[in-house]
């Protein structure tokens, strides 16, 4: 499931003088995270509620001064609970670069602080704060050029029924920047058909398009449904997608015809592939997820198609075709906000072209614009027209992306992780600013004969120790690889 990406966990304070501008990038005590991030900020010699003061002379040193300060403090401010905990070990490390994801995501938290402050500006100095700002979309421009992707099309291959939506689409007042074309190494993908600069919208999609819980309820199998206890909206949308995928008049149609007859996601891996993921991680969460669904199932049918043959067919609620509309929910579905602040799972036809990349040109999205009455998808990073425009589906593992969407990314995953939930006397007595984790992590790697410590990359010290003497107890056992 694809998740959303806003700024939720900073906010964002300016006071402006005669002589200035006060800069605040506040920590929210919302974050869930709160109490680790404000200890680090206050380990570096940040303090989390302290504003950055912009004052005369405007040099170019003041401003770079002024906005490393505040990337210091904007980078600590979006890690995660992976980044946190990995990158924590090293204090120095903190204050710097750390991966393209995170930056981007700092230089946007900026940008954001810097925007507020130009629309409350008062005074005549806007001019420094438009610098300021300038001098963020050359970082932001710099790091897109390094991160860059070539895009090579497949040639031969017809996109007759991805054309077809894209006009459906248009016609229901999409708005898009993009094209649908075949990628050499990744199938179906969203192209960039001019320059995109950061903050374009390269996607507009309309509420009338998305599928959401009101195609069910307008639905006759919804009084069916709501009386099965314990049923959730999620588990009502897969049912009615199962049979509206049949419908030759469905208002989706275009969208349907457009579904590949095969996801090829984890879920769908045959015994062959299965034996080559024996003694794997990987493994045990496909078949855990397998049985979960096949459960599900089980709930399902065939009591439904028995007492309601009309409304669920039973040639159409089979279990082959349960994956699959599984598999459907699961590898294109959106977590969207509406404006009454529900939020709701839906598909949202044309944005399911778009690929997961651990550095996406598209990180903020999934909040319906509640003047325009649409789903947007702003840039946060220049795309190049014939270049291939990335989406962020989350900050996912290896193994969950194989599993659940049915591919593996290219670059190194920081958030391929194994999670190990140790109590060790000595994560009490190191002194480490990581002894109050409960929950230890490794980053993946073949974890099997190998005693050495430098074999756990990125593990906090504690855990490495610990780790090890699992290791050593575990040298007979098949390796774990992820």
């Amino acid at each position: 499931m694809l998740m959303i990406y806003m700024q939720q966990q900073q906010q964002y304070v300016t006071t402006n003088h005669d002589d200035g501008h006060s800069l605040l990038l506040k920590l929210s005590e919302n974050d869930p995270l709160f109490h680790k991030k404000k200890k680090l900020l206050q380990l570096l010699g940040i303090s989390p509620d302290e504003c950055i003061h912009l004052k005369a002379p405007y040099t170019a040193v003041v401003l770079n001064s002024v906005l490393d300060q505040l990337l210091q403090k904007a980078r600590i401010m979006t890690f995660n609970e992976v980044d946190l905990y990995f990158d924590a070990t090293d204090v120095i490390q903190l204050v710097k670069f750390n991966n393209p994801r995170n930056e981007l995501e700092a230089l946007h938290s900026v940008l954001l602080l810097i925007d507020n402050s130009i629309l409350s500006a008062k005074h005549l100095r806007v001019d420094v704060l438009q610098d300021l700002r300038e001098m963020i979309l050359d970082k932001i421009n710099a790091l897109g050029n390094k991160i860059r992707q070539d895009t090579v099309l497949a040639q031969n291959v017809s996109c007759d029924k991805e054309t077809c939506l894209l006009q459906w689409g248009e016609g229901a007042g999409v708005q898009t920047k993009l094209d649908i074309a075949y990628v050499e190494g990744a199938g179906r993908g969203a192209i960039a058909r001019e320059n995109l600069k950061a903050g374009d919208i390269a996607l507009e999609i309309p509420v009338t398009v998305i599928i959401s819980e009101e195609a069910v309820h307008k639905s006759d199998m919804f009084p069916i449904l709501e009386k099965f206890e314990g049923i959730t909206s999620e588990t009502m949308l897969l049912l009615w997608s199962m049979k509206e995928k049949h419908n030759r008049d469905s208002n989706f149609k275009f969208y349907f015809d457009a579904l590949p007859a095969v996801f090829n996601t984890g879920l769908s891996f045959g015994v062959d592939a299965l034996l080559e993921l024996d003694g794997t991680l990987l493994l045990e969460e496909i078949v855990q997820a397998k049985e979960h669904l096949r459960s599900q199932y089980d709930e399902l049918f065939p009591a439904l198609y028995h007492d309601h043959p009309d409304i669920f067919p039973p040639d159409l609620y089979t279990w082959e075709h349960f994956l699959w509309a599984c598999e459907l929910w699961y590898s294109n579905s959106m977590k969207v906000v509406f404006p009454d602040e529900r939020f709701q799972t839906c598909l949202v036809p044309v944005a399911g072209f778009l690929n997961h990349s651990i550095n996406p040109h598209i990180m903020q999205y999934g909040k319906v614009d509640s003047t325009t009455n649409s789903l947007k998808f702003p840039l946060s990073r220049p795309c190049n027209a014939g270049e291939q425009c990335f989406l962020s589906y989350g900050k996912l593992s290896c193994s969950h992306v194989v599993t659940f969407y049915g591919f593996s990314t290219q670059a190194d995953n920081p958030y391929d992780v194994i999670p190990i939930d140790l109590h060790d006397a000595d994560d009490s007595e190191n002194g480490s600013q990581m002894s109050d984790w409960t929950m230890h992590m490794v980053r993946g790697m073949q974890i099997g004969k190998r005693n050495d410590h430098k074999s756990i990359k990125g593990a906090p010290e504690t855990c490495i120790y610990t780790l090890s003497k699992l290791i050593r107890m575990e040298t007979q056992k098949q390796p774990l690889i992820v």
